[in-house]
């Protein structure tokens, strides 16, 4: 059996994919949890094999989550659904490591499937992701946006090098491109241009 958990934005428990994959005889669905700060460690507990991360946040916001994921199991394969008719829901161009990213509207078999395909170990990105994300222009990298994202959140330097595995002088540099590339008069300037140009939320 694959051991799958569902994770989604709180208040809302990924009734529909929980549904669409409890049908599959050879898939488990352990479990849901909300996408919270402490996610990564709530979800040891479940074992799983594969957690499919279903939410209306925007990639940037969800790979920190991610990362303490993969750190936290590293045998756990993750697939993010994405809505491409959204900005900021597409896969990074240029990193995404292992992550693996599928269409919101996937139909059951095709969800099955990629579940069996990340238990396997393949990776996955749906062609028409690949496509939308590769013609789609923006100036700030996704990791950029990562910090930025937690930053607007109120986390500190040492917060965000903590969580994403950085040092605290990578931080501030990644910050600084940011200020650059929107020029921002300061960090807070740049929160405000990249949420209205909705990159952030």
């Amino acid at each position: 059996m694959i051991r799958v958990l569902v994770v989604r934005d709180g208040g809302y428990f990924g009734i529909h994919v929980r549904v669409l994959l409890s049908a599959q005889r050879d898939i488990d669905v352990v479990g849901t949890l909300p996408l919270e700060p402490d996610v990564a460690a709530r979800a040891v507990e479940f074992a799983p094999d594969v957690v499919v991360i279903d939410t209306e946040f925007m990639v940037s916001q969800v790979l920190p989550a991610v990362a303490e994921l993969r750190a936290r199991i590293p045998s756990c394969a993750v697939l993010v659904l994405c809505d491409p008719t959204k900005r900021g829901m597409l896969p990074p161009r240029r990193r995404g490591g292992d992550v693996s990213f599928l269409l919101k509207d996937a139909s059951a078999a095709y969800l099955a499937d990629s579940v069996r395909r990340l238990a396997a170990g393949e990776r996955i990105v749906h062609p028409r992701l690949q496509a939308a994300s590769l013609n789609t222009e923006r100036g700030l990298s996704t990791r950029e946006l990562e910090v930025l994202g937690l930053a607007a959140e109120g986390e500190s330097v040492n917060d965000i090098a903590r969580r994403l595995y950085l040092s605290g002088g990578t931080v501030r540099n990644y910050l600084s491109a940011v200020i650059l590339k929107t020029g921002a008069r300061n960090r807070l300037d740049a929160i405000r241009i990249v949420r209205k140009d909705g990159w952030l939320r």
